[in-house]
């Protein structure tokens, strides 16, 4: 099975065949223009508008708020930039009724379906507002409105999840499917082996969406592993691959398609691999000058797929650069507006710890919460308007 016919040389072929190299699909180049012969995923003015509008915050998103980690306001933060075409060039191809399953650096996914800037806010600085109550870190979103799977830490626990919600989608007779984000780091997971077996064994209608950005924290891929990338695996599994331009947003765009389609109509998982690199550091702990050269970055910034995209909806007449200056410089100060909003909200009432797990709270976390409630009595100088507040 292929994708709509593509110039021979950028022809992505979907198979579990016996090709080891497996090929690039590729539609935009990076002067905005489109590749000879190349043909256009399903998309229109108002998609592409809202996908921009999608890409355009989360750079100033990643850029306010990786000032605010250095500035001591939130304690982490990780950045998407460099691989926004990549997050938000596949969610655009979903269902609302998708689910999606991020591993961390996905929140342009998240935006798309119509996360706010105060819920953005509200989670970075777990606030009483946050709908995790306070409970995780920064950067890990949920959303049960919005069909977006809560992020936990732990490296590749989203994957086998992945496939049994899928399993689940399908036993109950839904048009929907699951995705699910992961780095080619985490398909060195045991993890991930379990979750495209189990895929491809019960016939779940799931995307497997791997962002290979060149790094897993600081190991480069040829550390990593001898293979050709990640898409070989799925044709081990015999999952039907698409390995993709990650920077190249229509063609993300392309392939989750018709992913989306080989999925739900048959019933199995397939695998798509986006080639991208990651501009920035692995997240606010991280160095990567200590891993990789400011030569190397340059080289792939030329090849940025904001940038990109941007050419070709100017090239089309639906976008300029004033429409463009005006939009980042809005959102530069409506991020920031949120972040003073946000900072001040009070904290969650220290009781809420205890709920939302069990219908009744057991003995043994009633006896923490009030070791809890104890401890924060000592220390009022500390926790002043905490040891009183009620849920």
């Amino acid at each position: 099975m292929s994708l709509e016919p593509q110039h021979q040389v950028h022809e992505a072929v979907m198979t579990s065949g016996h090709a080891l190299k497996i090929p690039v699909l590729k539609i935009l180049q990076a002067d905005g223009t489109l590749y000879p012969g190349a043909s256009l995923p399903s998309i229109d003015k108002e998609l592409a508008l809202k996908i921009y509008d999608t890409l355009a915050f989360i750079r100033v998103l990643d850029e306010r708020m990786l000032a605010a980690q250095r500035q001591g306001r939130i304690s982490f933060y990780m950045t998407c930039i460099g691989e926004e075409a990549a997050v938000t060039g596949s969610a655009a191809a979903l269902s609302d009724d998708d689910m999606i399953m991020a591993q961390y650096r996905e929140q342009a996914a998240l935006r798309l379906r119509g996360f706010t800037t105060e819920q953005f806010m509200n989670q970075m600085f777990s606030n009483e507002k946050d709908l995790g109550k306070g409970r995780q870190m920064p950067i890990h979103y949920g959303s049960n409105e919005l069909n977006y799977m809560t992020v936990s830490s732990p490296l590749g626990t989203q994957i086998p999840q992945a496939a049994g919600y899928a399993y689940g989608q399908k036993r109950a007779g839904k048009d929907a499917l699951t995705l699910c984000y992961f780095g080619e780091g985490a398909a060195s997971e045991g993890d991930f082996h379990a979750g495209l077996n189990m895929a491809a064994v019960l016939n779940c209608p799931t995307i497997f969406f791997c962002r290979n950005n060149g790094y897993a924290i600081s190991t480069p891929v040829e550390e990593q592993f001898a293979g050709d990338g990640i898409a070989p695996r799925g044709v081990g599994y015999g999952i039907d691959t698409i390995r993709v331009d990650g920077n190249d947003l229509l063609a993300v765009l392309a392939a989750t398609q018709h992913a989306r389609e080989v999925a739900l109509a048959e019933n199995k998982p397939v695998l798509i691999e986006a080639m991208s690199y990651r501009l920035g550091a692995h997240s606010s702990s991280d160095d990567p000058s200590g891993y990789r050269s400011k030569e190397e970055e340059a080289k792939w910034r030329e090849h940025d797929g904001v940038h990109r995209f941007k050419l070709w909806m100017m090239a089309k007449g639906w976008w300029d650069d004033a429409q463009d200056e005006a939009l980042m410089e809005g959102y530069r100060k409506e991020v920031l507006a949120a972040v003073k909003v946000a900072e001040v909200i009070e904290r969650p009432a220290y009781n809420t710890l205890v709920t939302d797990v069990y219908d009744t709270v057991p003995k043994h976390l009633q006896q923490q919460l009030e070791q809890t409630r104890a401890h924060m009595a000592r220390y009022p100088d500390v926790y002043p308007a905490d040891t009183d507040k009620e849920a």
